[in-house]
């Protein structure tokens, strides 16, 4: 049950549409022990009607990466495609011509049903929330369209509803009208670059197209301050290629700051402390150990809850920060006890999730017994591509008060990929602050390591632009395009 906001203004979707279309790759993208090389994209439309103030169409997207929602090896990467399909059917379903309620109830009505059912069809919790991640953005886009009101506006006034809730009880007595009024959201933010395991550190090479492929070529052209480095699971491994990078970012980023991300790659807690005294040992961390800010999900998320990692936790050089094990609503709550400090905020992990774990990070902030157990939200790319995804998961984080986010979807696609021209040229002109035109083909802008935001700010969630949906696939397609 979900006491709401009084200002909360009540929804019901009348249709949901969705469509694909393939991402080509121009580098591999290799985390933790996958390559991909193409993905699809899929595009959500809902019509919603929100009664006396209207009805419109609201959208959202995001790619549907193989093996990072399900890492099982006896899955396919189709498998995982079709369980993130299945999951949007779902709450496609669940959503269309239910009652009217607002944004956030209609959210808290449909959860338990169905995560328990995509646990019951054998998939993960991360795949199964993938639809409604996706239909709670295109829900709240129509809302704010409706309104005439940006997204952050909108949290503002608390009009999605947001209140004391059976799904997050830890919550309850949360004042979230005052805490959403005084969020005062970010007009930029500072652009984390990933340094993937293929990565090439030396040398300052661009591709044909005229795009850096080299570390020292990407931070010269972006002027980026803050990295994301990832790591394979070996810790002997991953200390020499940590060395490296480090190396390359003190020649070409002198004061860098960085994260390390495990991707699930460390087996076991013995492991994990080798590369925690790894960590302390080097050289180059031991200089400047301030320069590590937190150390992403090393451990699979079925170990993630171990007892034994409370005593472990605190002899990480860095706080120990979820992302994969952040499957339910509840999984921060848990993991705080076993020694977690952090949580991603990820687009396709889901909306009201991220704000949920924002605010109890400043309710347990209140009154931390030390320093060290203080909690905090990062913001996460899982290859966040020009257009809708980017511009939403940048305005959630703008919302959420945080200061920099990993961005690698401009790295590894060419601009919009394969995107009509027409769609690439609608959204570079509503939006000329985040995306930068040369050779005639619209990319993301990163200039001295910061995105400017100021044009998602408009009425509707990021966007002033819509994709082109006569140009896709159905969503049954999905699984061939990997």
């Amino acid at each position: 049950m979900t006491t709401a906001s009084s200002t909360a203004v009540p929804v019901r979707v009348r249709a949901v549409d969705f469509g694909v279309r393939a991402m080509t790759l121009r580098l591999p993208f290799k985390f933790g022990a996958v390559t991909i090389t193409r993905c699809p994209q899929v595009f959500v439309r809902a019509t919603v009607d929100c009664g006396a103030h209207g009805s419109a169409q609201g959208w959202a997207a995001e790619l549907m990466v193989p093996r990072w929602f399900d890492k099982r090896p006896q899955r396919s990467q189709a498998d995982n495609v079709q369980h993130l399909q299945s999951a949007l059917e779902a709450a496609a379903d669940a959503y269309v011509d239910d009652t009217p309620a607002a944004p956030f109830a209609l959210f808290a009505r449909h959860y338990p049903a169905l995560m328990a059912r995509g646990e019951a069809r054998g998939a993960t919790a991360l795949s199964t929330g993938f639809g409604q991640a996706l239909l709670d953005r295109a829900v709240l886009d129509a809302l704010c369209r409706c309104l005439g009101l940006p997204m952050q506006l909108a949290f503002r006034r608390n009009l999605v509803g947001l209140g004391d809730t059976a799904l997050a009880p830890d919550l309850h007595g949360w004042n979230w009208n005052d805490w959403l009024a005084q969020i005062a959201p970010a007009t930029s933010v500072q652009a984390r670059h990933t340094v993937g395991m293929l990565d090439l550190l030396v040398g300052g090479s661009d591709d044909a197209a005229g795009l850096p492929v080299s570390l020292p070529s990407v931070v010269r052209r972006y002027g980026h301050r803050y990295f994301k480095i990832k790591l394979g699971g070996n810790p002997a491994a991953d200390l020499a290629r940590l060395d490296a990078v480090l190396a390359a970012l003190d020649a070409v980023a002198p004061g860098h700051r960085f994260s390390l991300d495990g991707n699930e790659q460390y087996a076991d807690l013995p492991a994990l402390q080798e590369l925690f005294a790894g960590l302390r040992a080097l050289p180059r961390m031991a200089a400047r150990p301030d320069a590590l800010l937190y150390l992403e999900q090393p451990l699979p998320r079925d170990a993630s809850m171990a007892p034994a990692l409370a005593a472990l936790a605190p002899e990480a050089p860095a706080p120990l920060l979820l992302d994969e094990a952040d499957g339910t609503l509840g999984a921060f709550v848990e993991g705080r006890v076993h020694g977690w400090r952090g949580v991603s905020s990820k687009g396709c992990k889901g909306l009201y999730k991220a704000v949920i774990n924002r605010a109890r990070c400043d309710q347990w902030n209140l009154a931390p017994a030390h320093a060290a157990d203080r909690c905090f939200m990062s913001a996460e790319d899982l290859t966040c591509q020009a257009g809708l995804a980017v511009q939403q998961d940048l305005a959630l984080a703008a919302l959420l008060g945080i200061a920099h986010c990993e961005r690698n979807g401009h790295h590894y696609v060419d601009g919009f990929g394969d995107a009509p021209a027409a769609e690439q040229q609608a959204f570079a002109a509503a939006h000329p602050d985040l995306y930068e035109t040369s050779a005639d083909r619209p990319r993301l802008a990163i200039r001295d390591g910061r995105i400017e935001l100021g044009t998602l700010d408009r009425p509707g969630f990021a966007h002033a632009a819509e994709p082109d949906l006569e140009s896709l696939q159905p969503l049954a397609h999905a699984p061939s395009l990997v």
